[in-house]
This record gives structure tokens, sequence and C-alpha cells, in this order.
């Protein structure tokens, strides 16, 4: 359908990047055309001019914005990202490399100012995170790697002062370097919780399904059928406020470095509550995380079981929605023990023809989506093991490219399953009634509203939406 400059002008406004290349900006008084979710100040209507492609705008003699670069745009190009991306990858790849933030915006060619944006925007976090988890990672895989030293590989990741990477690695991983090592053997291992930790909190989240076939809580022993990379397993976590003990129980081999990781991701440990907390006091609003300031996201077991949620849970209720995802799994996952399934592969759920769940009382549509989203996966087309490590902006535009997974979708996957810490399911009702109370609000605000509001919790938003889920639900006890 054909759209109206008013309509055009709105999505400019709003910098709404899913209009990006359906049509281009033209700004008269600039001489300049754009996307129309540049991020430059944002002209007058009486001043812009609305092209359906650059060579229009162009024979118009207008030339192409240097910020938003429309041209790339236009023909799948991002150079801009790509710099960022590949500087990224030496960061990973050779931590060492960089001894400091500085060193990485030297290395960028850009400014101070614009290399923390674009980290921002591209990757959710600032350089120095970035290089700090970067190390982190490089220093666990030596860890388990060589019999060096704790503190010659700090060194060689590049830590200055011991004490530091003590410090950071417990924080990010629950576990000191010596005891993560340990991992290279055994079938358990305990993580020291942050002070503070919100365990009813957490307890709300393992049971939201109280008829779950997939994991079980029964006060403070909770139980999970896993599926890992030596096969379907038995997770068993002991919860108490200091500490959480875990043991797996599988038939054959178990690497325990891919089960502290899962654990690691449902504690929600290597999130930055603390800063969220303190952003919401700077910006006067203490009352959203008033009693829960430690209060943390628990990721998916997968991406696969994410990414099965987001579609199955699109515009249904929350019972009905576990109610699908249960008899899939009946459907199509393993039993492992206790009464207890692990997850479908995406292979067994790539088998099944959408006939197969319509007595399940899947939708033609909802069901033909969950199965040609798992063909995806087991041709390689959609490779979701890689997603985690892209940038957030090429993870969001591969998943937005899926048919059947759409911004409220692709943004809960990127949030729940892949980690990243500046998501906004759009459309979630939970977030605009928690933006109508927090806000004191006449009305839930729209998506472009939502937008709007939700941009101040920045680099933060997935632990906003986290906050704003809770904010009109009584306490856990």
């Amino acid at each position: 359908m054909r759209m109206t400059n008013d309509q055009m002008y709105s999505r400019v406004l709003a910098g709404d990047a899913s209009y990006n290349g359906r049509f281009f900006t033209g700004v008269l008084t600039t001489g300049i055309y754009c996307l129309p979710a540049c991020k430059a100040r944002k002209p007058k209507l009486a001043n812009v001019r609305f092209f359906p492609t650059c060579e229009a705008a162009r024979a118009a003699g207008l030339r192409p914005c240097k910020k938003c670069h429309p041209d790339d745009f236009a023909r799948g190009a991002d150079p801009v990202l790509e710099t960022i991306e590949t500087l990224v990858a030496e960061i990973r790849r050779a931590p060492e490399s960089f001894p400091d933030a500085r060193a990485v915006v030297r290395r960028s060619g850009f400014g101070a100012t614009r290399v923390i944006e674009l980290f921002r925007q591209h990757y959710h976090t600032t350089p120095s995170d970035l290089l700090l988890r970067a190390r982190i990672d490089a220093a666990k895989r030596r860890l388990l790697e060589s019999d060096a030293s704790i503190a010659r590989i700090a060194l060689e990741v590049g830590f200055e002062a011991l004490s530091a990477f003590h410090e950071n690695f417990r924080r990010l991983n629950g576990l000191t370097p010596a005891a993560y090592r340990d991992l290279r053997q055994g079938r358990e291992f305990e993580i020291q919780l942050p002070d503070g930790y919100l365990l009813p909190y957490l307890r709300r989240a393992l049971s939201r399904d109280i008829h779950s076939i997939t994991e079980r809580l029964e006060g403070d022993r909770y139980v999970t059928a896993v599926r890992l990379s030596g096969g379907p397993a038995l997770l068993r976590l002991h919860l108490t406020p200091e500490r959480v003990f875990a043991r797996i129980e599988a038939v054959g081999a178990v690497s325990l470095p891919e089960v502290h990781q899962r654990v690691v991701g449902l504690l929600g440990l290597d999130e930055d509550a603390a800063a969220f907390a303190r952003l919401a006091r700077k910006l006067g609003l203490g009352r959203l995380v008033a009693g829960r300031s430690e209060l943390r996201i628990s990721r998916t077991p997968t991406v696969f079981d994410g990414l099965l949620w987001s579609i199955i849970g699109q515009q249904i209720n929350f019972p009905f929605a576990c109610l699908l995802k249960r008899r899939l799994i009946e459907k199509a996952g393993t039993p492992v023990a206790e009464g207890l399934y692990a997850l479908p592969t995406p292979a067994a759920v790539a088998a099944l023809e959408p006939a197969d769940l319509l007595p399940l009382q899947f939708s033609r549509q909802k069901a033909a989506y969950v199965i040609d989203t798992s063909r995806l996966v087991v041709t390689g087309q959609l490779d979701l093991d890689a997603l985690a490590g892209l940038s957030a902006t090429r993870a969001e535009r591969t998943l937005l490219a899926v048919r059947g997974l759409g911004p409220w979708s692709v943004n809960y996957l990127m949030m729940r399953s892949l980690g990243f810490p500046d998501c906004v399911p759009l459309g979630d009702t939970g977030v605009t009634s928690g933006l109508k109370a927090l806000l004191k609000l006449e009305e839930r605000p729209d998506i472009d509203a939502t937008k709007r509001l939700m941009a101040m919790f920045s680099p933060y938003r997935s632990l906003a939406t986290t906050h704003l889920w809770q904010f009109n639900q009584p306490p856990p006890s």
C-alpha cells in the first residue's frame, strides 16, 4: 500500500529502522538524502521530499548522507558496521593486543565519542566492557587447554593486576579461575552468587509453567532435562542464598564447562544489574528497582528453546502457549528420566508436517512457522550457534529475515536467549502496562511511544523490560 507523506514523515520522526529501504528522505535545505532511521537531527516536513530509490534522490540533485550511508544500505552493504565487526573480531581473537579502550579507539579510525556510539548501537556495550569480556573468555579457554599458572594466563590475556583478573572472573562466572579449571573433570560444581541475589525471583522464573514436562522446582531443589552436545541429561540445582550447587547426570561423557555456561545464563550472572539500578535512580525512577535492584534475566537453556517459544507465544495467552509447547515436546522431544523430556532437536521438529500439529491445537500458520524455521536451522540457513557471536545489528537483521519472526519475537529472542542487554520486545503488553504504571500515563503507550520512553534506559533496556514485567506483580514469597 502506498504511504502518504504524513505516514512516511511519522516513520522518520520515530526513527523506524524497519522502513529503511522502503523509501528515502530528502532534505531540501541541506541537499542530503537519508534512511528513515538516520540519527541526524529530524528535519521539518516542509523541507522534506520522499523518494522511492537512491537513484531518484540523486536525480533530484541530492547527495547521500555520510552518517547513515543510504547508498550502502540500498545495495546491501554496511561499511561502518563491517568496520566495527572486524575490529571486534580482532579484539576477541587477541585481546592482549589492546592494552585499554584507548587502543580500541585508535585502531578503529573513529573518534572516541563515535566509537562508543557505534559499540552501543551494534554490540549493546562499550569498548572497555567488550575488551574485558574478551579477556575473560580468552582466559577461560587457556585455563581448560593448558596447565600454565593462573598469574601467567592473566598476564597473557591482558590483565596487569592479578586482583582485577580474579574479581572480574568470579563476578562473571561465579567461580574462581582455579575452580573453573577444575571443570575439566567431574560432574558437579558450585557457583557463588553475588551479594543480594534475588533467589525468590529466580524461583518464580523457573516455575512459570507449573505443568512443565522439561523442568521441576520443589522448594530449593530444581531439576531439568537438558540436551547437551553429548546428548540428553538431567541437570540438578540446589539453590541457597549464597551458592548454587549444580550436578549433571548423563549416560555418556559430559562437558562440564558447557553445563556451567548454561547455569550462568539461567542465573543471569553476567548481567550488570547494579549499573541498571544506578541508571534508574539517576533518572528519578528508583521505584522501578525498589526492592529488586539485583533482578536479573534468566535466559533460556538454548537459543532453539527461545526460538520455539518466541513463535509459539505470539498473540496467545501464556497458559495456552505453555500447553502448545508441552504438546510439541511430547510429540517430538526425548524422554530422559523422572517424567521429564528434553526439548526436541531442530531435526525432530523439521521432520514434522503442519498436519501433525493441527490436532495439538496449533493454528495452521503457527505450525508452519515452527516447522519451516526448524528446517532453516537444519539446513544451515539459520545458524543458531553463530547468532550470539554476531553484532546485535547483524543478529537482528538475520532473525527479522525469517518468516514468522517480527520485532516482538526477535527482540524477545535476543534478550532471553542471546543475552543482548539493550532490547525491547515492542508491542509487549507487560512492557506497556509497566510503563503506564511507572510513569503514571493515562493510557498504555503505542509502539512509537514505547520506543521513545524506553530510550532513556539504554544501554540496559533488556533489564528495564524485565523490571517492567515485574512492576505490577506482587513480590514473590
